[in-house]
């Protein structure tokens, strides 16, 4: 059995190939894909060959952890059905390439129990359930507190912005020092940094990926605040020693999302407190990925670039 999938060459080559799937096993399922998202933060490090070691790094792969599609067939251990709709977090299926994360192709083979059935309405926005579980979980650390101040005004955090505001919090500030980028707020308020005179943020929660962020978070942070680390940073980060002391801060890391999160996620959007909409930006078949890659890193108005998998044979 074949699929077709995105692979990364190496840095900065990318194409589609044609690849030979490992058999399912009696726990596995065979998925459809409808809809896979392109990911600005990690595959883009993974396209300019800057991602740091990760385990099942390597060129050349198939990235992506962001896809929707259907049941097409189930192993005998499986209680899915056909035609099930399945939110794919990523697959590791595939002979003679790595998968990492293996979500960006036309057919995967996966592990039931890493799928989650989602309604088939959600769509393209489906694609977008990671992202949302990934702010799902910052906001969520053990004995952690809903934020104040949100930096970086991409998905995730027009996403944390959404969902701090959904769990019962007042609107958040959101920093984003590209003006093109601040647009599309919905119920709260995003400004520059460089304009904002609020020293006393007690719950900050960073979406900007930016490594030297620290300092000026904590310039505007109040005694004994938190600090919790959203993005995906390459480069060391580092931070002035005594400002951080005086206001003895707390900075935490979030990492990955967990099934619960997802649960959570879906829960709030059934509820109608949480809306996926409007963060879409743009959308291209798959057999167009090159251009669709490249648009998504070098555009600053693509927000979310999604690839549409249905035309491929």
């Amino acid at each position: 059995m074949e699929t077709t999938a995105v692979v990364l060459e190496k840095p900065e080559q990318l194409g589609l190939r044609a690849l030979d799937l490992t058999p399912p096993s009696d726990t596995d399922i065979i998925v459809d894909v409808h809809w896979s998202g392109i990911s600005t933060g990690t595959e883009k490090l993974l396209w300019n060959g800057t991602m740091p070691p990760f385990p099942g790094m390597g060129y050349p792969l198939v990235p992506g952890y962001e896809a929707l599609g259907q049941v097409s067939a189930v192993g005998d251990d499986v209680d899915l059905a056909v035609g099930q709709c399945v939110f794919v977090p990523g697959a590791v299926c595939f002979d003679g390439v790595n998968g990492l994360f293996g979500a960006s192709a036309s057919r995967l083979v996966v592990d039931a129990g890493r799928v989650v059935p989602v309604p088939a309405a959600m769509g393209e926005t489906g694609v977008l359930l990671a992202l949302a579980a990934t702010a799902h979980h910052a906001l969520t650390l053990p004995g952690s507190k809903l934020p104040d101040l949100i930096i970086g005004h991409g998905v995730v955090g027009r996403l944390l912005a959404r969902l701090t505001i959904a769990m019962g919090a007042p609107s958040p500030v959101v920093w984003e020092r590209s003006e093109h980028r601040r647009g599309g707020a919905k119920g709260y308020d995003t400004i520059d940094s460089a304009r904002d005179t609020n020293a006393s943020y007690r719950v900050i929660i960073d979406a900007s990926g930016d490594p030297t962020i620290l300092d000026t978070a904590i310039a505007h942070a109040a005694k004994g605040c938190e600090i919790t680390l959203a993005g995906f940073y390459h480069e060391p980060l580092a931070f002035a020693f005594p400002p951080a002391f005086m206001c003895e801060a707390t900075i935490r890391i979030a990492a990955e999302f967990q099934p619960s999160d997802i649960s959570a996620v879906l829960a709030l959007i059934e509820a109608n407190r949480l809306s996926l909409d409007d963060l879409i930006t743009h959308r291209a078949p798959a057999a167009d990925a090159q251009g669709a890659y490249q648009t998504a890193f070098d555009d600053p108005d693509c927000l979310k670039m999604v690839l549409d998998w249905r035309t491929i044979a």
